[in-house]
């Protein structure tokens, strides 16, 4: 298993600066991970950084409420392509999930994201912490049948992070379908590895470096 090859290495914070981004690439290049996950903003800034690399950008849409409208998400997802992004995590509309109904519009949001990004990867975050096990079965169903690539655990930013009950309950659900990404609190290599025995095809963490270099 070469754990750094399922790493997103992340930096989303608010206090993120422009030499924190170029940290993030500089080490993403020397520990090969897999992608780098950033806001829109710096998708440029980490294109120019991983030019002549196979590593991927990621940007995050709607982040990290997922409570902005499907043509904002759409616009921002486009134009976060346009920039050099490879893959799109965009939060589900956990408000509108939790409010019951409203079932077919999520699903047309999270449609209207992937029509619009095309053949670059879609990556649905579900926010787990704030969902029964009832509403993360019916996300994990929105997104299969409106083609995402990927569900993800958490945004990090919510109240608790990723869990191995809710990646069980995900694949559970999924039926390999779609791949997991779990993120959010995974901050060592044992973590990593339990997850990825479990199933999982990406690992979200501003922790890359302690898990590939355990002390």
């Amino acid at each position: 298993m070469k754990i750094n090859t399922y790493i997103d290495h992340t930096i989303l914070k608010a206090t993120a600066t422009v030499d924190d981004i170029k940290q993030l690439c500089k080490e993403a290049k020397e520990h090969h991970f897999y992608a780098v996950c950033v806001n829109g903003y710096y998708v440029a800034l980490a294109e120019s950084e991983l030019m002549q690399t196979d590593i991927k950008i990621a940007a995050v849409v709607g982040f990290p409420l997922g409570a902005t409208s499907s043509y904002i998400k759409v616009e921002e997802a486009k134009h976060c392509i346009d920039q050099g992004a490879h893959e799109i995590d965009m939060v589900l509309n956990v408000g509108l999930l939790k409010s019951g109904g409203y079932q077919k519009i999520i699903e047309e949001d999270i449609r209207a994201v992937k029509k619009a990004i095309g053949n670059n990867v879609l990556k649905v975050i579900f926010e787990n912490c704030y969902l029964t096990t009832e509403e993360k079965k019916i996300a994990c169903k929105l997104s299969l049948n409106a083609g995402a690539d990927f569900i993800k655990t958490s945004t990090g930013f919510g109240t608790g992070g990723a869990t191995l009950e809710d990646v069980q309950l995900m694949i559970n659900e999924v039926h390999g379908s779609v791949k997991i990404k779990a993120s959010g609190g995974i901050r060592d290599l044992n973590t990593a590895k339990q997850y990825i025995d479990l199933g999982v095809s990406r690992i979200g963490t501003s922790s890359g470096i302690q898990i590939v270099n355990p002390t």
